[in-house]
């Protein structure tokens, strides 16, 4: 089993925030990897629901800050809608990931989780969920 860390990054490579995710499989195809990391965010959020929500997807209703998102209402997000949308976005170049020390070109592409466990995201449009 392989503890991954998972990384928001800025275009410059300035670190945004990190968390890190123990007892994933050794290797994992990247289209399950961004949606398990949004799975992970949306659940820390949904089991203890604050003002801000940092993850990959900005929920529909909630206003941009800087280094995270404003909620309205406080609510429960759904995390496999969320994770659809941040997949759209992987597709349509929304945003970049790194597994290592390599860029991930296609979701259906198998990575090794146990030599760098640091997989990074580098948001380049923001993304808009529900």
């Amino acid at each position: 089993m392989a503890t991954v860390t998972f990384r928001d990054e800025t275009a410059t490579g300035r670190s945004l925030g990190e968390f890190a995710l123990p007892d994933l499989p050794e290797s994992i195809s990247a289209r399950e990897l961004v949606r398990l990391r949004v799975r992970e965010e949306v659940a820390r959020f949904n089991a203890a629901p604050s003002a801000r929500f940092t993850g990959l997807v900005r929920p529909t209703d909630a206003e941009a800050e800087l280094n995270g998102h404003r909620m309205g209402a406080r609510r429960r997000i759904d995390w496999e809608k969320q994770a659809d949308i941040a997949v759209r976005a992987f597709q349509r170049n929304g945003f970049v990931l790194l597994a290592g020390d390599r860029q991930v070109e296609d979701l259906s592409e198998v990575i090794d989780l146990t030599g760098d466990p640091v997989v990074s995201f580098i948001k380049l449009v923001p993304l808009v969920g529900g």
